[in-house]
């Protein structure tokens, strides 16, 4: 079968807290769900209707265990989320200050299962087979996982729509020469350029991949590294989408009283991955990431506050989240 969409990246436990606006260390009451952006990716596309799967791997551990059961239960095929004897599974701890301070803590430590992907366990004819593939930045950040990566987008060959979330995490890459995180991702940057169709990041992810901070400029800069579609997210000014047959697209966002900000980008993706899959034009596959984005904003949880098609759809009709 030729998935709609196959993500390839992050997979984690997210710990949240259940009280907002308390510093954690006086939070005294967690919520535990499904973590990881290439994983959240696909669950917003599953729940918009999509045949989605993940290629990424866990702890072998209870934790692990856990995600596994948690795929299964949003329709996220699992067949590629394999082990890694020793390794534990991430867990990420966040804060909640609304409405724009949300911080997170990531233990990922001796290493994360999801950077041992290896190509040689890749089935690449399903990468390459698949409507729309999914890539994240952080997936570079470190061996084998980068190999893999790369592999992966060669053999893919620009076939279909493939999608390089630009993913700044800067805590996740050491510069080997002393140069910083952004002069050593920067080149890995470029090259998977080179085989996406379209790019999605905001500021400061942009300017990482392009050394440019102006939306219309990066996004310019990203055409010319070879995408076909340059999405810039630019957080209360909304959303900048170029394409090279000159199509642009700029929509504000939808007001939304925010209450965890931090799964809006994945169901962004999930939103836009179902918007080119639809074949939408630039303005309403954006206006309705956007409302999706907004919708899980305004919700605590992420994965599982991905919306539904009537969710957003109500949002758009209403022009606002409520």
């Amino acid at each position: 079968m030729a998935y709609d969409l196959i993500t390839m990246g992050r997979i984690g436990v997210d710990l949240y807290p259940l009280q907002t606006g308390v510093p954690l260390a006086q939070v005294s009451a967690f919520g535990k769900f499904l973590g990881g952006s290439a994983t959240n990716v696909a669950v917003a596309a599953a729940r918009l209707g999509r045949s989605t799967a993940v290629i990424t791997r866990t702890g072998d551990d209870p934790f692990g265990a856990y995600l596994h059961e948690a795929l299964r239960g949003f329709g996220v095929d699992d067949r590629w989320v394999t082990a890694v004897p020793g390794l534990p599974t991430p867990v990420t701890f966040c804060e909640i200050f609304p409405p724009d301070d949300f911080p997170l803590y990531f233990y990922r430590q001796p290493k994360a299962p999801d950077l041992e992907i290896d190509a040689r366990e890749l089935d690449l004819d399903a990468v390459r087979d698949a409507r729309v593939f999914w890539i994240t930045g952080t997936g570079l950040s470190e061996e084998p996982s980068r190999t893999a990566t790369l592999a992966a987008l060669a053999h893919r060959d620009r076939a279909g729509t493939t999608v390089f979330d630009l993913d700044w995490r800067p805590m996740f890459w050491k510069g080997a020469d002393g140069s910083g995180p952004a002069a050593a991702a920067r080149p890995w940057y470029a090259e998977a350029l080179r085989h996406a169709t379209v790019a999605v990041g905001n500021l400061d992810e942009v300017e990482v991949a392009t050394g440019l901070r102006e939306p219309h400029a990066a996004a310019r800069a990203l055409l010319a590294a070879g995408v076909e579609l340059a999405v810039v997210k630019q957080g209360p000014k909304g959303v900048l989408a170029v394409d090279r047959a000159g199509g642009c697209a700029e929509v504000p966002p939808l007001p939304v009283d925010v209450l965890n900000g931090l799964g809006a980008g994945d169901a962004f993706g999930g939103a836009l991955c179902h918007g080119l899959l639809s074949g939408w034009d630039l303005e309403r596959t954006m206006r309705y990431a956007n409302a999706a984005g907004a919708i899980v904003a305004s919700r605590l949880e992420c994965s599982s506050a991905m919306p539904t098609p009537d969710e957003i759809e109500a949002a758009l009709t209403a022009g606002a989240v409520r």
